[in-house]
């Protein structure tokens, strides 16, 4: 699809309409098709050379719904030149439009035939402020796709050094610093909770390092996303329907690279790291075990009790690794597919947000539902730390009880957050929204690219 800009009345082969009052033209056609404009509701009149799509609210999700609903509808049309009106939130209809087109063919041996796209978007006068709004929504919507498709793509063909690789490119593309480890330096700098996870796959753990330094940058924020191509669950083994979908489990490493893409393109004026645990969890004769007592890099003990709680291991090393490679951080903000008790907490749909300072968690609530991220506050307390003691160790990975999984695997990560940046970290769960095998909304079915919107929406803002 490709999108312009315009100020020019458009002879297009269609014109896509938002019906959110009362119907104007048309009106004893749409009556006759039994249209009456509500949400999710199209009407194609191939004639009139317009299509009508439902709208009932004018907030930005409504708008994002109902307009990738019409790309939806036009992608299965030979129609090749679209028109849209847009008298405001030119923004919010880039990207309905944007993330309601994706799709994911790429295993298809027979691809459908689509004719591409040519949307003009006619607006009455181009101004500064809407060729910025344009630019962001296409640089961040780019993201977003690229991220749905290293989701999507299985774990034989994204693998660590895969990842690595896309990182690289993402790193080239942009000139971002770019650092790549793999399994020898983490044995060199005693990253035993990571190596334990990765020790039974043939495919060896990458630690990712992107960095995007702007000249005169006040602020210093960093990233961490968990980059689990695949989660078998370990000796700890998932059932088998469990273990469909877990290429996934990568979700929040691939959002950190596709924020990262974005923030360079957008070339925000913060630094801004990104840090990715890329491993791949699988059974074998050198699986790591439950009993098994590992050591962190900042020294800390872990007692493992299931290995399919290995999401925590994998951050808590690259959480220990930021904090000592990186000087003065701002803030840390960890992304990551952490927890079913998430998605039974808050619904497939919504990310779950914790840490220590609610000022900061909140901030992050705020600008996740700016963006059109769902997102909710999970609150810390005392007595929910008390289940992830040890008898054996300093911390165990998993909680002694089932009820409040989600808080008690943040709080597990809190174990490797330095004192001085307790207040300066959150946790970000994103195991709902990161893969939902139904679409939803401009989402399709899979990969949402969860996390990125959310954090550049953040970041922008961040003073």
């Amino acid at each position: 699809m490709q999108l312009e800009l315009t100020t020019e009345k458009i002879k297009a082969d269609i014109e896509i309409i938002l019906v959110n009052k009362k119907i104007k033209e048309d009106t004893t056609l749409l009556e006759n098709l039994g249209f009456k404009g509500e949400d999710d509701e199209i009407a194609l009149l191939a004639e009139s050379k317009k299509l009508y799509v439902g709208c009932t609210q004018n907030d930005a999700e409504s708008i994002k719904i109902a307009y990738s609903n019409a790309i939806r509808k036009l992608k299965t049309t030979k129609f090749k030149t679209i028109a849209i009106k847009v008298e405001k939130d030119l923004k919010t209809v880039v990207e309905g439009l944007m993330l309601g087109e994706y799709s994911f063919d790429f295993y298809k041996s027979k691809k459908e035939k689509e004719v591409e796209k040519e949307v003009s978007l006619v607006v009455d006068k181009i101004t500064k402020q809407d060729m910025l709004d344009f630019e962001e929504a296409n640089i961040i919507c780019n993201a977003v796709n690229t991220v749905r498709d290293f989701v999507n793509t299985t774990p034989e063909d994204f693998y660590p050094e895969v990842m690595a690789k896309k990182a690289k490119a993402i790193a080239k593309e942009n000139n971002l610093e770019c650092k790549v480890y793999d399994e020898r330096y983490l044995e060199k700098n005693k990253m035993g909770a990571m190596l334990a996870v990765s020790r039974a796959s043939r495919h060896k753990p990458r630690l990712i390092h992107l960095a995007h330094k702007p000249k005169n940058a006040k602020k210093k924020i960093v990233l961490v996303g968990k980059g689990l191509t695949y989660d078998s669950g370990g000796l700890s083994l998932k059932p088998a329907d469990y273990m469909v979908t877990m290429k996934s489990d990568k979700s929040g490493g691939s959002a950190v690279l596709g924020i990262m893409d974005a923030v360079a393109k957008l070339n925000l004026p913060i630094e801004v790291h990104g840090i990715v645990g890329a491993v791949e969890n699988m059974i074998g004769g050198d699986a790591y075990k439950p009993d098994d007592v590992l050591y962190a890099k900042n020294g800390k003990t872990i007692e493992v009790r299931n290995t399919d709680a290995e999401g925590r291991l994998v951050l808590a090393d690259c959480l220990c690794y930021a904090q000592d490679e990186i000087k003065d951080i701002d803030c840390i903000l960890d992304f990551a597919t952490l927890t079913g008790a998430c998605v039974v907490g808050v619904g497939e749909y919504t990310n779950g947000i914790m840490g220590n300072n609610d000022t900061l968690n909140n901030k992050i609530v705020k600008h996740s539902i700016a963006s059109g991220e769902n997102a909710a506050l999970l609150p810390f307390n005392r007595y929910l730390k008390k289940l992830i003691k040890s008898d054996i160790a300093d911390v165990c990975n998993v909680a002694s009880s089932r009820y409040g999984g989600a808080i008690t695997a943040g709080m597990f990560l809190e174990n490797f957050i330095e004192k001085k940046y307790k207040q300066k970290w959150s946790h970000i769960d994103i195991a709902g929204p990161a893969y939902v095998e139904s679409s939803w909304g401009y989402n399709p079915k899979g990969a949402s690219g969860a996390g990125v919107r959310l954090a550049v929406e953040f970041i922008k803002s961040f003073k």
